[in-house]
């Protein structure tokens, strides 16, 4: 049998730290802030989930879910709220509430914020494929929104250095409405 997991309360929100299953709300969940990258809740605690990443998105326009790129693990990335801008094999697709797009492995691909106000991403992930497959490429398109590296690198270090590390902040009202 599996046991629950506790949560935790910190200052910014619900976490867990355990081994087993869990139920959090992600108004309740700790969340962390970028300052081009939009606000996500992981739903993590200490450690990272070892085979699936899950984390819901909100963006403003302009604002991406991270840098261009390609990995081993296939994504799927479901648009709950607003419009986004889809750049994928440099190419640009509008999504719009309830429009899926799933990531293949090797696919070259990033999700910006759009439209006149916030959107809602939920983005998931597979883990434990390692990071050897992992490359942020140069794209004329994704630079003309500012979400590519200037020189392609496989180092995540490198690929966000001009960005100030991530913050933890608590859910603010409103951003999953």
């Amino acid at each position: 049998m599996v046991p629950e997991a506790p949560l935790r309360k910190t200052k910014y929100g619900l976490v867990t730290d355990g081994e087993g299953w869990f139920v959090v709300n992600a108004r309740e969940a700790r969340w962390r802030a970028w300052d081009t990258l939009g606000v996500y809740c992981d739903f993590e605690g200490k450690r990272r989930f070892p085979q699936l990443g899950i984390n819901v998105s909100v963006l403003q326009p302009g604002e991406s879910v991270g840098r261009y790129h390609r990995e081993n693990g296939q994504e799927g990335f479901l648009i709950l709220a607003g419009t986004c801008l889809l750049i994928v094999e440099d190419q640009e697709r509008e999504l719009k509430a309830w429009d899926f797009f799933h990531s293949p492995p090797q696919t070259e691909h990033i999700i910006v914020g759009a439209g006149e106000g916030p959107s809602v991403v939920l983005a998931v992930g597979a883990r434990g494929l390692g990071r050897t497959g992992l490359v942020y490429p140069v794209s004329k398109t994704a630079q003309k929104h500012g979400v590519s590296v200037k020189k392609e690198t496989t180092k995540p270090a490198e690929a966000y250095a001009n960005l100030p590390r991530p913050t933890r902040v608590s859910y603010e009202n409103g951003w999953l409405d």
